[in-house]
């Protein structure tokens, strides 16, 4: 059944694959992004050319997670358009590389805007639709740093994935009341396929990032040279959007609450089940685990 499906942060990386994997099954996809009349232009181009090219319904739309106006005009567009949002992918994110300590104040406010606010400013443009309906699926991409290895150098980044996670976690049982299904879906620690390493931001303290050179020099390169030889030679970063594909395509009520792939296997997967079984039998012994399932 052709769905209408919204990512974020879909002009490159796991966003404009799942987008791609998606309009390939029959859904009408809007992938959203930033500046399109700007540094995206080019993105804009690449969707429009993929949709005629494969015969598919894949659209390019102006959405800045970072502003509650610019996703209340793009949600009214494809609710003009469309009638309905059934699926919304909360994808959109920006990594930072180096010492904690050089990230001033403002830049983790800022990377917490970009990985956990957006979600909610999102949230709360789609989800009103989605309640009225009574169903609609919610995908979080979430990362295996937040239960996996947590290796230096990348702190602000796995805090604010972390709190994504949780925010997730906890909309998932407010919303099964509405027939609202969640998925996280919980990618590993690709080297290659995406730009999150090479896009990275930077402390803005050089003279901090100074002094920790003196005792932990080359550090982020030795960082990205052993998580590379940790990944499996077959990694393919466009599993994570086939993943997602699947999840969509699944009948409503039958899809998986969380689902990790990582081929470098950093522990997620172990901690992530354990945490998952406390979540579900908390709901249980306060006798909620209607929360825990959407009834179909």
């Amino acid at each position: 059944m052709s769905q209408t499906i919204v990512i974020t942060g879909a002009s490159s990386g796991f966003g404009a694959l799942t987008a791609r994997a998606l309009a390939s099954q029959g859904h009408t996809v809007y992938a959203g992004m930033r500046e399109t009349i700007g540094r995206n232009a080019p993105q804009v181009q690449a969707v429009a050319d993929y949709s005629a090219e494969h015969g598919v319904d894949l659209r390019a739309i102006e959405l800045d997670v970072n502003s509650q106006d610019s996703i209340d005009a793009a949600v009214a567009r494809i609710e003009a358009d469309r009638g309905t949002i059934d699926v919304l992918i909360h994808n959109a994110g920006h990594m930072v590389t180096g010492p904690a300590e050089a990230f001033t104040p403002e830049q983790l406010a800022e990377l917490y805007d970009v990985n956990v606010l957006s979600t909610q400013r999102v949230n709360r443009a789609v989800l009103p639709g989605m309640r009225r309906r009574g169903e609609g699926l919610v995908v979080w991409v979430s990362s295996s740093s937040v239960k996996g290895g947590t290796p230096p150098y990348l702190a602000p980044y796995f805090a604010a994935k972390a709190g994504m996670d949780a925010l997730a976690v906890s909309y998932s049982t407010e919303l099964t009341r509405w027939g609202i299904e969640t998925s996280i879906v919980v990618p590993g620690a690709f080297t290659s396929g995406t730009n999150h390493f090479a896009h990275s931001g930077r402390p803005a303290d050089d003279a901090v990032v100074a002094d920790y050179e003196t005792k932990y020099a080359g550090l982020m390169e030795q960082v990205s040279g052993k998580l590379a030889a940790l990944e499996p030679a077959d990694a393919d970063v466009s599993s994570v959007a086939a993943e997602i594909a699947r999840i969509v395509a699944l009948p409503r009520g039958e899809r998986p609450y969380r689902v990790i792939i990582d081929p470098s296997d950093d522990g997620s997967a172990e901690v992530s089940a354990v945490a998952d079984r406390i979540h579900r039998e908390f709901y249980e012994r306060i006798d909620l685990p209607d929360l825990l399932t959407i009834r179909k």
